[in-house]
C-alpha cells in the first residue's frame, strides 16, 4: 500500500501504551490495520524474547514509514494507449519500549550532507561577465540587421504597389476624357 495511507494508521499509535495501540487498530476501519498490527505484535514479542522486557510495561516509543520501490504496471486506454499505474509499496516500523528507556531511543537527527569549509570563498572575475555581454550585443546586432533588411523589403514592396495603383488610375480617367 501507499506510504501515506500506512502513515494515518502509524500516527494513531505513536507514543501510546501497548494495550492501548492494540485496542485502536482493533477498531480502526483502515486497509493499513493489519500490516501495521502484525509490525506492532513483531516488535512486542521481540522485546520479550530478545530483551526480557515484559509486555504490559511497553508503549510505542518510535513508529515511522518509509517509501518502499513502487511496481510499475501499465493499464489499457481507448485507442490502443495505455497508461502507467504506480503500485506503491511501503516500510513500516515499530519500536517499542519502557517509559525509563525512551530517552534512549529517540531518533537519531540526520546530519547535514552540506560540509562547511574552513577556506575563503571564491570571488567571481568580471572577465567572464564582460564576456557574456560581448557575445549578447553580437547577436542582438545580428538580430537587428536582419529586422532592417527585411523593412527595406517591406517598404520596397510597398512603394512599388503604389505606382503600379497610380498608372491604373491616370490610364483610367486618360479613357473617360477621350
Amino acid at each position: 500500500m501507499s506510504p501515506s495511507k500506512a502513515r494515518q494508521v502509524v500516527d494513531l499509535i505513536r507514543g501510546r501504551h501497548v494495550d492501548e495501540a492494540k485496542q485502536v487498530l482493533a477498531f480502526t476501519q483502515r486497509g493499513a490495520t493489519l500490516p501495521v498490527r502484525k509490525v506492532l505484535e513483531s516488535a512486542i514479542a521481540n522485546a520479550e524474547h530478545n530483551r526480557s522486557l515484559a509486555a504490559d510495561e511497553l508503549f510505542v516509543a518510535r513508529a515511522w514509514v518509509d517509501e518502499g520501490p513502487t511496481l510499475r504496471r501499465f493499464r489499457p486506454r481507448a485507442m490502443g494507449r495505455a497508461t502507467r499505474i504506480n503500485k506503491r509499496t511501503c516500510h513500516i516500523s515499530v519500536v517499542v519500549a519502557r517509559p525509563e528507556d525512551a530517552a534512549e531511543v529517540e531518533r537519531p537527527t540526520r546530519k547535514s550532507s552540506r560540509r562547511k569549509s574552513t577556506a575563503p570563498a571564491k570571488k567571481t572575475t568580471a572577465k567572464k561577465t564582460t564576456t557574456k555581454k560581448a557575445t549578447s550585443k553580437k547577436t542582438t546586432a545580428k538580430k537587428t540587421t536582419a529586422k532592417k533588411a527585411t523593412a527595406k523589403k517591406t517598404t520596397a514592396k510597398k512603394t512599388t504597389a503604389k505606382k503600379t495603383t497610380a498608372k491604373k488610375t491616370t490610364s483610367k480617367k486618360e479613357e473617360g476624357e477621350a
